[in-house]
């Protein structure tokens, strides 16, 4: 194995090894990654504690990269250190089509997003500028999921109430793929983190995944017996769970093409799930007001977390796994720690059910998506709400920060997405 370069991940904190690796017997060289994983790291760690302890654990990294390796964690502390109490403030209205709005998302430097419709089609716009750059048309139902190829962004995944999937360019709006064998709607659609397998979940109980080089169907993962309402990858993209309105969740094995384990305890249709940074935990959310947290290597669960008196609509946690979130249709939203799953903060101040939250990269705000027409910014830690993100005049039923955290969108039945800077 030889040493080419390092890459920075930013949130959260990391260093990329990339390396080439020959297998035995094999003259060839493939490129390979791994990762070290800076999760605890702060602005006051001591850099020269942590350049010694990766030495000590990395055989690709010598000695003599020493000042090389301090100058990344540098680097990654002086990031961690810039201010992240921006003042948000409206930017550009969109009024993205002639029909509501589905669902949003970023690319990963924020200066792309896309938007999917009831009129059937995918919008690509420049966030800068507020331009439309291409219409996606070809779907002849509603286009309800939409999905960047994150961290590449050059390819878009669309899934349709016409129960196919689609695959585009970026660059020229061009359609790949379409990915036919679906028998009802489609509800999610996901990539893998190397960009390889699109995975999609249908009302007909399915998950499938599908080649993104050459367009064809890999498997289908069944045994659910409700609509699969969520699909994630883990960071890997080794493992995918499944969320179902049959109360349950399961985890599927993509190499082995199987059910690993099937987590049952919910009492009522689980609406969100996710994993953690590392893989170690699975959150779901559910309609019977509890959120559980399982462990995806036995399968058990391994704590429910209690106390909203309404159905939970989403969870998430932050970018480093260290805390969790969830929302509810109560119109708060909670804030724990994983490690002690003790609640540390309650989220309250809007007068509607919210559907969506999210942690900004850094781990210092939570956006959160409202009935009562606004978003609102918090401080995770003691609960008090920074900013109300207002001007819509209809239910927010989504939010989204970009990698960076220093642009929102908000997407609204007013038929409008708002970006604010």
């Amino acid at each position: 194995m030889k040493l080419k370069r390092f890459l920075l991940r930013y949130y959260p904190p990391g260093i990329i090894l990339e390396y080439n690796h020959k297998s035995d017997g094999n003259d060839d060289q493939k490129t390979r990654t791994k990762s070290i994983d800076l999760i605890d790291l702060t602005p006051n760690t001591d850099v020269d504690q942590v350049v010694m302890e990766i030495i000590q654990k990395e055989p690709l990294i010598s000695p003599s990269r020493s000042d090389q390796i301090r100058n990344l964690v540098e680097r990654l502390q002086d990031k961690l250190a810039q201010s992240v109490n921006q003042e948000y403030h409206l930017f550009k209205v969109l009024r993205a089509h002639i029909l509501p709005l589905t669902n949003f998302a970023f690319n990963k430097s924020g200066n792309r997003f896309i938007t999917g419709s009831y009129d059937r089609t995918c919008k690509v716009w420049d966030t800068d500028s507020g331009e439309e750059l291409h219409t996606l048309e070809g779907h002849r139902n509603v286009v309800y999921s939409v999905a960047f190829n994150l961290p590449y962004g050059d390819k878009i995944a669309t899934g349709s109430f016409d129960k196919t999937c689609k695959l585009w360019s970026l660059e020229t709006g061009k359609c790949y793929y379409t990915y036919k064998g679906h028998t009802a709607e489609i509800v999610c659609v996901k990539f893998d983190p190397l960009s390889r397998v699109i995975a999609s979940g249908s009302m007909d109980t399915t998950v499938k995944l599908w080649d993104v080089q050459d367009g064809y169907e890999i498997t289908t993962f069944s045994g659910h017996s409700a609509e699969v309402i969520d699909v994630q990858f883990n960071s890997t993209g080794e493992k995918l769970i499944s969320g179902s309105f049959d109360n349950t969740v399961s985890l599927w094995d993509i190499k082995g093409d199987r059910r690993e384990h099937y987590f049952i305890g919910h009492r009522g249709e689980v609406s969100s799930v996710c994993f953690n940074f590392d893989g170690s935990l699975v959150a779901s959310g559910s309609m019977d007001k509890s959120c559980k947290l399982w462990d995806p290597r036995v399968g058990k669960c391994v704590n429910t977390l209690l106390g909203h008196e309404d159905e939970i609509l989403d969870v998430c946690f932050d970018s480093t796994g260290q805390y969790l979130a969830t929302a509810s249709a109560d119109s708060t939203a909670r804030v724990y720690n994983v490690k002690t799953m003790q609640m540390i903060t309650k989220l309250e101040g809007h007068e509607g059910e919210i559907s969506k939250l999210q942690f900004n990269p850094q781990g210092t705000r939570i956006l959160t998506a409202s009935s009562d027409k606004t978003c609102r910014l918090w401080d995770p830690f003691s609960g008090k709400c920074e900013k109300v993100l207002e001007g819509h005049t209809d239910e927010i039923f989504s939010c989204a920060f970009n990698y960076e955290g220093n642009i929102i969108i908000t997407g609204s039945k007013d038929n409008t997405c708002r970006i604010w800077k």
